[in-house]
C-alpha cells in the first residue's frame, strides 16, 4: 500500500491529518454475546458474589494452566491481595521495576513494606535479574517482576534467586494474559501471577483482576483478603441456611461482581482470536517500520511468546531534530492516539518525597523513558487502522529526520 511521504506537511503545521477520526492507543471490544451474558446475570438472583465468580475463576485456571484463580475488583486490588498473601508487612522489602504503572510498587506500600527498585535491561525493558540480585538484603521477602508490554520477564533466573533466598515471586502479568515463556503459559510459573481486565487489556470485565497460584494456602488467603477478612461468603451462608460468620483478619472489599465475571467469562472465549489479532498487528508494524532509521522496535527474545498489550517504540535522539514532546504532539495531530508507558515510578513526586529519589538512580529505565512512545495496539483495530499508524509514523519521523 502507498505510504504517507515525509514531504507532506504535518497536521500540526496545518497539513491534512492521516486520519479524520482519532484512533486511541487501546480500546475494549464488546459484542452481542458479551452483552447477553451480562443481561442474563442482571435478570438472575445474583449480580455479585454469585455463581459466575466461581465459573469465571474455574475457566481461567484452565486457560493459564494454574490450580487456583481468585478474582478481584481490579488489577490493583489483585496486586494488593498478592502482597498480602505473600505476607509482606512493615520492615519487609520487595524488589520490583521502575518501568511499570505505579500500582505495582504501591501494593508493597499498602502492606507497610518498602519497595526497592532494580533497573531494567535495555532490550525488553523488563527487570534485570543481575540488578535484582545486587539489591537483595535480609529484609527482602518478595520479587515482583513485570511482563512489560506483554513480553514475559526473564523468569527462570528470578525464580532461581527466589529459591536460593527463600523469597516469593509475584509475577505482574497485567500486560501478559496469553503470553508464553519457554513453552509454558504465563500464569502457572511463579508463586503468584496477577492479571488485569481493564478495558485496554486482552479481555475485560470493566474493571477487574485475577491472581493465579498453585498454592492452596495462598489461594485461601487471597479469598479471605478480598472479602473483608471474613471466612466464607454470603452465597455459601445462604446455601447452608446459616447467618453466622467470622472476620479473622483485616481484609478489604475487593470482590468482583457476577456482572463483571459474566462479561469476563464471555470474553475469555475470544482470548485466542484477540491474541492472534494483536500478533498480526505487531507483525505488520515490525515489517513496515524496521527500515526507518533511528527507530528502535520492541525486542522479542527467543524464549518468549509476547501477548502484545503494548507496542512501544523508542528512537535514537541523534537521528532526529525533535524530541519526544514534539514527535508525540505531531503524531497526536495526525489523529494517532500514541501514549507513553511509563513514567518511571521512582520519578513520581510521591516517591521522590517519600524516599528521596532524584530520577537518575536507574539509568537504563530513565534513558528508555525519554524516547518511549506507544503506538496504538488493540485487537479491535482494522487493517486500515494499522496502515494509518504506519503512515503517520513514517510521515512524522521522516519529517523530523
Amino acid at each position: 500500500m502507498a505510504r504517507a511521504r515525509s514531504e507532506e506537511k504535518l497536521a500540526i503545521e496545518g497539513g491534512r491529518p492521516v486520519r479524520r477520526t482519532f484512533l486511541p492507543y487501546g480500546h475494549q471490544s464488546i459484542d452481542e454475546e458479551d452483552i447477553q451474558a451480562v443481561v442474563r446475570v442482571l435478570q438472575s438472583d445474583w449480580i455479585t458474589t454469585g455463581p459466575k465468580v466461581v465459573e469465571f475463576e474455574e475457566a481461567f485456571t484452565g486457560r493459564v494452566d494454574a490450580k487456583h484463580a481468585v478474582a478481584f475488583s481490579s488489577g490493583t486490588a489483585a496486586l494488593h491481595g498478592a502482597a498480602y498473601a505473600a505476607g509482606l508487612q512493615p520492615g519487609d522489602e520487595a524488589i520490583t521495576t521502575p518501568m511499570t504503572f505505579c500500582a505495582t510498587a504501591n501494593c508493597i506500600l499498602y502492606q507497610g513494606a518498602t519497595p526497592v527498585f532494580a533497573d531494567v535491561t535495555a532490550d525488553t525493558l523488563n527487570i534485570n535479574p543481575e540488578d535484582v540480585a545486587s539489591r537483595i538484603t535480609e529484609k527482602t521477602k518478595a520479587i515482583i517482576p513485570v511482563d512489560y508490554a506483554g513480553h514475559p520477564a526473564d523468569l527462570d533466573p528470578i525464580r532461581e534467586l527466589a529459591e536460593e533466598r527463600n523469597l516469593i515471586v509475584i509475577e505482574d502479568a497485567c500486560h501478559a494474559l496469553g503470553a508464553g515463556y519457554k513453552g509454558k503459559q504465563v500464569g502457572g510459573i511463579c508463586d503468584m501471577t496477577v492479571f488485569s481486565f481493564h478495558p485496554v487489556k486482552h479481555i475485560t470485565t470493566g474493571e477487574g483482576g485475577m491472581v493465579t497460584t498453585d498454592d492452596a494456602d495462598m489461594a485461601a488467603r487471597l479469598r479471605l483478603f478480598r472479602n473483608h477478612g471474613i471466612e466464607g461468603d454470603a452465597r455459601q451462608r445462604q446455601a447452608k441456611g446459616q447467618w453466622y460468620y467470622e472476620m479473622v483478619d483485616l481484609g478489604y472489599n475487593y470482590r468482583l461482581t457476577d456482572i463483571g465475571c459474566a462479561l469476563g467469562q464471555s470474553q475469555l472465549k475470544k482470548l485466542d482470536q484477540n491474541l492472534s489479532r494483536r500478533r498480526e498487528i505487531a507483525a505488520c508494524y515490525n515489517a513496515a517500520l524496521k527500515d526507518i532509521h533511528g527507530i528502535i522496535l520492541p525486542t522479542v527474545k527467543k524464549e518468549a511468546l509476547p501477548a502484545w498489550h503494548l507496542y512501544p517504540i523508542r528512537f535514537d535522539q541523534s537521528s532526529f531534530r525533535a524530541g519526544r514532546t514534539e514527535i508525540f504532539a505531531a503524531l497526536r495531530a495526525e489523529n494517532i492516539g500514541v501514549n507513553v508507558h511509563y513514567i518511571p515510578v521512582h520519578t513520581h513526586p510521591f516517591y521522590q518525597k517519600r524516599f528521596g529519589y532524584h530520577g537518575n538512580e536507574y539509568p537504563v529505565a530513565q534513558a528508555a523513558y525519554e524516547t518511549l512512545i506507544s503506538l496504538p495496539m488493540f485487537h479491535g483495530m482494522t487493517d486500515q487502522d494499522a496502515e494509518n499508524v504506519i503512515d503517520a509514523t513514517e510521515k512524522v519521523f521522516g519529517h523530523y529526520a
